[in-house]
């Protein structure tokens, strides 16, 4: 069983950055694929990023050039660093994993972490 932690949302201005964390316990992620999604009020989840257990990095294209996902199985943490932000980039961010190929698919994950908003003002 895996837990997930998300921390590192917050309010922050159009053009500022943020950096989200997503702990893992329980076991290692090393071997999974981790992602990112994101819930705006209104909308349907959808998949921001994910990152293979080989490093492989893919993102929805409008976070492309923006944001970057990131990994340290030493710390059993994934990150997902966000530049240029827009007031469209609001929403709960969740992380979650799958073992063991990424994808894009939510209902292919196994684990969840709780979110944590990120609201951008403009």
């Amino acid at each position: 069983q895996v837990q997930l932690v998300e921390s590192g949302g917050g309010l922050v201005q159009a053009g500022g950055s943020l950096t989200l964390s997503c702990a893992a316990s329980g076991r290692t992620v090393r071997d999974y694929a981790m992602a990112w999604f994101r819930q705006a009020p209104g909308k349907e989840r959808e998949f921001v990023a994910s990152i293979s257990f080989m490093y492989a990095t893919y993102y929805t294209d409008s976070v492309k050039g923006r944001f970057t996902i990131s990994r340290d199985n030493a710390e059993n943490t994934v990150y997902l660093q966000m530049n240029s932000l827009k007031p469209e980039d609001t929403a709960v961010y969740y992380c979650a994993a799958k073992d063991p190929w990424v994808s894009r698919n939510e209902a292919e994950y196994d684990y969840w972490g709780q979110g944590t908003q990120v609201t951008v003002s403009s």
